[in-house]
């Protein structure tokens, strides 16, 4: 389980870009984070993988607050962030097998290349990361990612910059991969997409979170897009979308 308890951070001294956010994602949850622009996803995200340090709250995984053992508790994870950074000079595959080797794991390669076929990337592997698009570059983290088979993956806006059909592959690969007890933590812009795939929802506004709990409880009667465009006002965030 992952959980945060009243976890606040600040950038500028009494500005709050998350405030008093408690949460659990529960192994095995599907779990869906989402809000505007600048509504503090991110900066949770990257306070829960131990980029960003935080002065109020506790972030606890697998009953481990990350402050007291944050190698430990990053050993369980994987984190694709919503800009893929990648050791342009490394060839594609070389960067997979450097991930693999600081987490200790065996490079498999039937189970690289055969999700590798499937998201269209396989005759790239041994090209330079300088050479790829953004979309390649995002296709590469995600395959560095699942190949250490993490117990918690966190992803922050992994359908950013993928085409329909990679859209659908990874859509299908988180599925089948929290079916086998994984965790996934993700933020989106796509709630079309989150309403069909995750188990759970969480929605954070200016730092605060506003709504949480399984997607069908949250949605009720109406859909994930109704229930956001009346917690944010439509014109707010069609503003903040395009």
């Amino acid at each position: 389980m992952v959980k945060f308890e009243h976890f606040s951070k600040s950038y500028v001294k009494g500005i709050k870009a998350v405030d008093d956010l408690s949460l659990e994602i529960e192994d095995g949850d599907l779990f869906a984070f989402v809000g505007l622009n600048g509504a503090g996803k991110s900066t949770t995200i990257k306070s829960l993988v131990g980029i960003l340090p935080f002065e109020e709250g506790k972030i606890y995984v697998d009953g481990t607050d990350i402050k007291d053992n944050i190698v430990a508790v990053k050993r369980k994870m994987a984190y694709v962030p919503d800009n893929p950074e990648v050791y342009a000079f490394m060839k594609g595959i070389d960067y997979i097998k450097f991930i693999l080797s600081i987490y200790g794991e065996q490079y498999n390669e039937k189970e690289v290349e055969d999700f590798a076929k499937e998201l269209g990337i396989y005759n790239a592997l041994g090209d330079l990361v300088s050479s790829y698009s953004h979309g390649m570059k995002q296709k590469i983290v995600l395959l560095a990612a699942f190949a250490h088979h993490p117990k918690y993956l966190i992803l922050d806006e992994p359908f950013v910059g993928l085409d329909p059909k990679a859209t659908h592959i990874l859509k299908e690969k988180m599925k089948s991969y929290v079916s086998q007890g994984n965790t996934i933590f993700f933020s989106t812009h796509v709630l079309e997409v989150a309403e069909k795939l995750c188990n759970k929802v969480a929605i954070i506004k200016q730092g605060k979170l506003v709504a949480s709990g399984n997607m069908e409880d949250v949605v009720a009667d109406s859909s994930l897009e109704d229930v956001f465009l009346e917690i944010f006002n439509e014109k707010e965030a069609t503003i903040a979308n395009e």
